[in-house]
């Protein structure tokens, strides 16, 4: 069994991997998380500087005032990082960057190989459908913190077209849709793992293009099966495209 380490183990997503692990042959030997909890089936700490643990693979799941402590425990033991939190400032994004020249890091705002393909989707569909309006909906349970979602950010890049204007939801008297807007709307409420719609709005047609994630045992099965690809990869910076061959 592989060992694993899981940052935000007690999060909704830690748990969801803790229970997923063995059948994607890993074994969590530790976790990492603010409410420290040693009462669970693996010693669960704080810091990332309290653990004793030998892992092999990080998955995190947490918040991106976890990252810098990630990063610097991951870079001094060269583990190899699945990253699946959202939210990363550009600054983030730049360390993430510099850490992947010493160890393989697979960062994703979503991990399910259904949603990677929807992507695809819609960057042909935007490509064909010239002078479609475009928007984007995105449902998620009423914790989420972020908004819009990583994923409905990713759609926005597959689909945007130079001097495409990014409008988030519409309010007032003078919200008539200009022609280079792409829409982007969050519903939050209840339990919902995460719905993604990308709509293509033409004279007297619309296309529409969703995905609806039915449970997050979906995300932790990509992040599981992403961890033990990234094992076998040199140090450098992943995402869903590397993993599924494009």
């Amino acid at each position: 069994m592989k060992q694993l380490l899981i940052s935000g183990a007690l999060g909704r997503m830690g748990r969801m991997i803790t229970q997923e692990a063995a059948r994607h042959g890993f074994a969590v030997c530790a976790g990492v998380d603010r409410a420290a909890d040693a009462s669970g089936a693996y010693p669960v700490y704080a810091g990332f500087d309290a653990v004793r643990e030998v892992a092999e693979v990080v998955i995190d799941f947490s918040s991106p005032k976890a990252l810098e402590g990630l990063l610097a425990f991951a870079s001094a033991r060269r583990l190899p990082c699945v990253l699946g939190t959202t939210g990363y400032s550009p600054q983030d994004l730049a360390a993430i960057q510099a850490a992947a020249a010493q160890i393989p890091i697979f960062q994703s705002p979503n991990m399910s190989r259904g949603v990677y393909v929807l992507k695809q989707l819609a960057a042909q569909a935007a490509r064909m459908l010239l002078g479609y309006d475009i928007e984007i909906v995105e449902k998620h349970h009423n914790q989420k913190a972020d908004s819009p979602s990583g994923t409905a950010l990713a759609l926005y890049e597959a689909v945007r077209r130079p001097g495409s204007l990014p409008t988030h939801g519409r309010q007032g008297a003078s919200s008539l849709r200009q022609a280079d807007e792409i829409g982007l709307h969050a519903v939050r409420g209840g339990t919902v793992a995460g719905e993604h719609e990308v709509g293509f709005y033409g004279q007297n047609e619309l296309i529409l293009l969703t995905h609806s994630a039915q449970s997050r045992q979906v995300f932790a099965s990509g992040a599981l099966a992403a961890a033990a690809w990234l094992m076998g990869q040199a140090p450098g910076l992943y995402h869903m495209a590397h993993w599924m061959g494009d």
